[in-house]
C-alpha cells in the first residue's frame, strides 16, 4: 500500500510545477517503509518511471536513429542542448548532496520552498511575458546552461525541479509550452543519475521483496505520470501556471501551521 501511494503522489507531482520530492518528504510523515535507506532509494527510483513516461509520451521529439534528416536533425540539437544544461546539477549534486540530506529534508524546508517557490511562479508570470524561443533545437547553448543552473535551486526539497527549470526558461525567453517541455527533457538525465546514485550506494543491501517494492512503485509512476504530462501539455496551450503558484502557497502554510502545532 505504501509503495501504491507514493507511486501515485510521484507521478502526479513530478512534472507539475508543485515539487515531487517535497510532496514525497510530506507524505513520508505519514506513510513510510521502516527502512530509511530504503525509503530514500524508493523515492528516487520511482522518479524514473516517471522520466520513462517523458521518453514514451515524447518519442519522436527524442528519438535520433530516424530516417527523416530534419526530425533527426532537431533531435540531436535538443540532446546536445539538455546534455549543457544538465552540467551543473552533476556538478552541484555531487558536492552539496550529502549536506542537502542532513540538512534540508525535513516538512519546515519544505513549507518555506513551497511558498516562496509559489510567490516566485506567480511573478514570472505577471512580469516576463517577453517570449523568444518557441522550439527548443533553436535555443542557444547559454541559455541551455542557464536553465540548467536554475534548476538547481531544486536540490533545495520543495523548491521544485519542474518548477525551477519552467521558471528558468521563461525568464530567459522561452514560451510556456517550451520551457515545460525543455523541462520534461532535463529530466530524463538528472533524475536517472540521482537515482543510479543511490542504487549503487544501497541497493546491495535490499530484499527481493524490496525489489518488488522498487518495481511495483516505477509502474505506478510512470502511468500516472504518462497522463499528467498529457494533461499538461493540453493545459498550458491555453492556460498559465498561476494555480499551481496559488496551490504552492496555501499547501505550504498549511504544512507550516500543522508542524507548529505538532511540534
Amino acid at each position: 500500500m505504501v509503495a501504491f501511494i507514493l507511486g501515485i503522489i510521484e507521478g502526479l507531482t513530478e512534472f507539475l510545477p508543485i515539487s515531487s520530492t517535497g510532496h514525497l518528504i510530506l507524505a513520508n510523515q505519514f506513510f513510510s517503509f521502516s527502512d530509511e535507506n530504503f525509503s530514500q532509494t524508493f523515492d528516487m527510483f520511482i522518479q524514473v518511471g516517471a522520466i520513462g513516461s517523458v521518453v514514451i509520451y515524447f518519442w519522436k521529439d527524442l528519438w535520433i536513429i530516424e530516417s527523416d534528416k530534419k526530425v533527426k536533425r532537431d533531435a540531436v540539437a535538443t540532446w546536445l542542448r539538455v546534455l549543457v544544461a544538465v552540467i551543473p546539477a552533476l556538478i552541484l549534486g555531487f558536492l552539496f548532496h550529502d549536506i542537502i540530506e542532513t540538512y534540508l529534508l525535513n516538512p519546515m524546508t519544505v513549507a518555506i520552498s513551497l511558498i516562496s517557490g509559489g510567490i516566485v511562479l506567480l511573478f514570472i508570470e505577471k512580469q516576463f511575458t517577453r517570449r523568444i524561443y518557441d522550439t527548443i533545437p533553436k535555443l542557444p547553448f547559454l541559455t541551455a546552461l542557464g536553465i540548467g543552473f536554475f534548476q538547481c535551486l531544486a536540490m533545495i526539497p520543495g523548491v521544485s525541479r519542474s518548477a525551477s527549470s519552467i521558471i528558468g526558461g521563461m525568464s530567459l525567453g522561452l514560451t510556456r509550452v517550451a520551457a515545460a517541455e525543455f523541462s520534461f527533457f532535463l529530466a530524463i538525465p538528472t533524475l536517472t543519475a540521482a537515482s543510479g546514485y543511490f542504487l549503487l550506494k544501497h541497493a546491495l543491501s535490499f530484499s527481493s521483496q524490496q525489489f518488488i517494492l522498487l518495481f511495483f512503485g516505477f509502474v505506478i509512476a510512470f502511468i500516472v505520470a504518462y497522463f499528467v504530462i498529457a494533461f499538461l501539455m493540453r493545459y498550458i496551450k491555453r492556460h498559465d501556471f498561476v494555480p499551481f503558484g496559488y496551490y504552492r502557497i496555501i499547501l505550504g502554510v498549511i504544512v507550516l501551521i500543522y508542524f507548529y502545532f505538532k511540534n
